[in-house]
C-alpha cells in the first residue's frame, strides 16, 4: 500500500471526520462559553463582591504603581491572577455545560424502547419440502 492511499484510508475513516467536526464546534463553543463568562457571568459575580472586576487583578512583580492591568504590564512584569480566575471560572462553566450535554444525551438514549426482535425469516418452500422427504424416508 503506498503511503499516500495509507494516508488516505486513515484521514477519511469516521473517526477522524468525527474528531474534525468536534474540534471545529469545540472551537465555536468555547467562544460563547467565553461571551457567557465574560459578557453575563463575570459582571454578575462582580457586582455581588463590590463592582469588582476580576480581570483587573494583578500583583506587580517589578514595582509598578499602574492602577489597571494594561498600564501595569506595559510597566514591566506582573501576575495576573484576575485573569487567571476568569479562565478557571470560564473551565468550570464549560465543563457543567458539557456535563449537561452529556446527561441530556444519556438520559434520551436510555428513553428509547429497545427494538423487538426480528421475526425468524419463513423457512423456504424446497427446505420444507426435503425435510418432509427426509422424515418420510425416517419412518419407512
Amino acid at each position: 500500500m503506498s503511503f499516500f492511499s495509507e494516508f488516505k484510508e486513515f484521514a477519511v475513516k469516521g473517526n477522524v471526520m468525527d474528531l474534525a467536526v468536534g474540534v471545529i464546534i469545540g472551537g465555536a463553543f468555547g467562544k460563547i462559553v467565553d461571551s457567557l463568562v465574560g459578557d453575563v457571568v463575570m459582571p454578575v459575580i462582580g457586582k455581588i463582591v463590590g463592582g469588582l472586576d476580576f480581570s483587573n487583578y494583578f500583583i506587580p512583580l517589578a514595582g509598578q504603581t499602574a492602577t489597571t492591568l494594561a498600564d501595569a504590564k506595559k510597566a514591566g512584569a506582573v501576575l495576573a491572577y484576575g485573569s487567571f480566575l476568569t479562565v478557571a471560572l470560564n473551565f468550570v462553566i464549560l465543563a457543567f455545560v458539557i456535563f449537561l450535554m452529556i446527561k441530556q444525551i444519556n438520559r434520551l438514549k436510555r428513553e428509547t424502547p429497545p427494538a423487538p426482535p426480528a421475526a425468524p425469516a419463513p423457512t423456504p418452500e424446497d427446505v420444507v419440502l426435503l425435510r418432509e422427504i427426509r422424515d418420510s424416508l425416517k419412518q419407512r
